[in-house]
């Protein structure tokens, strides 16, 4: 069973409210949901809309055809009526114009009869946040105007509800950051925002500076202090970090990044979607030096991959990249997985009061004694380098925990390991599709059914080398991004000289559809 309904209307309408109550009383009664927000760059009006997906199994994506239109105006059904199957419902807000800001609410009354849940839990969940008799009504009124239509019965999953900024955010609580700067910047702001209502309640400091360069010298001089920190921003800030970037790659100072990215060049196209910042978080930065850039596909791996980020920044003394992008860091997802166990991120180098530390943007020596010694210099970029190698030979380590020195099942219970790649769909498939990121949802849900395997690259710098491997087994490749350059088709033959023939690029600042995605996937023979 799946369904995809639409919701729209005007910015400050409550849309969102509507998919947020909709999507709770679901998952309370084990149903999977994606919502997927769409917006222009406006405080108020314009057109909103989300496009809620529910269905009895995982799910990750919306598709193009909708079973279901809520319109709280008339410019939604203008928009959208010709994507609505010759069996879908409208709702909309006719009837219930007196309601006010209750509106809203009346309108998921609607959804929830049409679906044919019991009200009772629908009102349990209005009342422990509007428990006023206004807004009683006003879900009454929803309900008694619709009859049902689909008959939703209580399932035995156990559902979590989580946007990518949320799940970042735990992340990084998880791993005991002590201070976290950023300046506003869509999509990554929904982190900010996050971390700085836990603050007080998880003991961490979050400081919003006058600007991105600004964000990343205080970063680099938390850190220096002994605190694990971490800065945000999305690529136009990431441009501005750059040379703060080179300066830890010189002053081996830890840093985590998050860069949640969105259509550039320039302003682009703000409020949505690309992946096309895969290469300035690979290499932003003058000068040759380490860094580790990790690409989460969904909630669950967002959490998992920060822990890992903070872990790795202070083993390597190095640069920590969470790539993801505004599709991730905006919409919910529903899971009924847990993620890995927490990793301790422990600060274990010297710091300034306890001892003396020099931390230089020149050159230096073993004492942090600046130089421009040729033979010294050769040691340092040597030294420097040589973390690639160390970082890849440990997350090989690391793969199968079981085995591991580091991390055997005496030190972290139940740990899965740091995974590079993932593969899913049929193992045994010739068929292989490769992508990152939030294409990871889309792909999932379109290779259902179908003769592949889908290879999930999740650490692009260092990169697996099974990857090569898996590709080399197959018969048929196909590259999934959401950019126009094919970034990580760029990366695998850089690395292995393959060069992927079958591409499938979305670069409209729109995220994949699982139904048009599967019609593509066929359509490569």
């Amino acid at each position: 069973m799946r369904l995809n309904i639409l919701i729209g209307g005007k910015a400050g309408q409550g849309i969102n409210k509507i998919s947020e109550i909709v999507s709770d009383v679901l998952g309370s009664l084990g149903y999977f949901t994606f919502n997927y927000r769409d917006y222009p760059s406006l405080v108020r009006g314009g057109h909103n809309f989300n496009v809620l997906s529910i269905s009895d199994k995982r799910v990750g994506s919306c598709e193009s055809k909708l079973d279901g239109i809520i319109a709280l105006d008339e410019k939604t059904l203008e928009l959208h009526k010709s994507e609505l199957k010759k069996s879908g419902f409208v709702i909309d807000s006719k009837g219930f114009e007196d309601l006010g800001r209750n509106l809203n609410i009346a309108l998921a009354g609607c959804l929830i009869k049409i679906l044919g849940i019991d009200k009772e839990v629908l009102i349990n969940r209005i009342k422990k946040e509007f428990d006023n008799t206004e807004t009683i009504n006003a879900v009454e009124k929803g309900l008694n105007s619709e009859k049902e239509n689909f008959g939703l019965k209580k399932l035995n999953n156990k559902i979590k509800i989580l946007s990518g900024s949320q799940a970042v955010s735990i992340g990084a609580i998880n791993s005991k950051i002590d201070v976290f700067i950023a300046y506003p910047m869509t999509p990554a702001t929904g982190v900010l925002h996050e971390l700085a209502q836990k603050q007080k309640a998880y003991g961490f400091k979050v400081f919003q500076p006058e600007n991105e360069i600004a964000v990343v010298n205080a970063g680099l001089g938390s850190s220096f202090t002994g605190a694990k920190t971490m800065v945000s921003t999305s690529g136009g800030g990431f441009d501005l970090m750059t040379e703060g970037f080179s300066l830890q790659g010189q002053s081996e100072i830890p840093l985590v990044v998050y860069l949640a990215s969105r259509p550039g060049p320039g302003t682009g196209v703000p409020t949505y979607t690309s992946q096309a910042d895969l290469d300035i978080a690979l290499r932003g930065g003058h000068g040759e030096f380490p860094r580790i850039v990790i690409a989460p596909g969904d909630p669950i791996e967002a959490i998992e991959k920060t822990n890992e980020a903070f872990y790795l920044a202070e083993k390597f003394k190095c640069l920590s990249i969470i790539l993801g992008d505004k599709h991730l860091a905006e919409s919910e997802f529903s899971s009924d997985r847990e993620p890995n166990k927490i990793i301790p991120v422990k600060v274990n180098r010297k710091i300034p009061g306890q001892i003396i530390v020099k931390a230089s943007s020149y050159e230096h020596d073993e004492f942090g004694n600046t130089t421009e010694d040729a033979k010294l210099t050769k040691l340092g970029a040597d030294k420097r380098i040589k973390k690639y190698n160390e970082i890849k030979r440990f997350l090989k380590e690391v793969k199968n925990p079981q085995k591991s020195k580091i991390f055997g099942p005496s030190k972290i219970k139940n740990f899965k390991g740091f995974q590079m790649i993932k593969v899913y769909g049929k193992k045994d498939s010739k068929n292989l599709i490769i992508g990152w990121g939030s294409t990871k949802g889309a792909i999932l849900d379109a290779i259902d059914g179908l003769d592949y395997k889908f290879l999930q690259v999740l650490y692009m710098k260092p990169i697996s080398d099974e990857i090569e491997n898996e590709i080399k087994k197959a018969k048929k490749v196909i590259l999934i991004e959401n950019n126009v350059t094919g970034q990580l088709g760029r990366l695998i033959r850089e690395k292995s000289g393959i060069k992927i023939e079958n591409r499938i690029l979305k670069y409209d600042s729109r995220p994949f559809t699982s139904d048009e995605l599967k019609k593509e996937i066929e359509g490569i023979k």
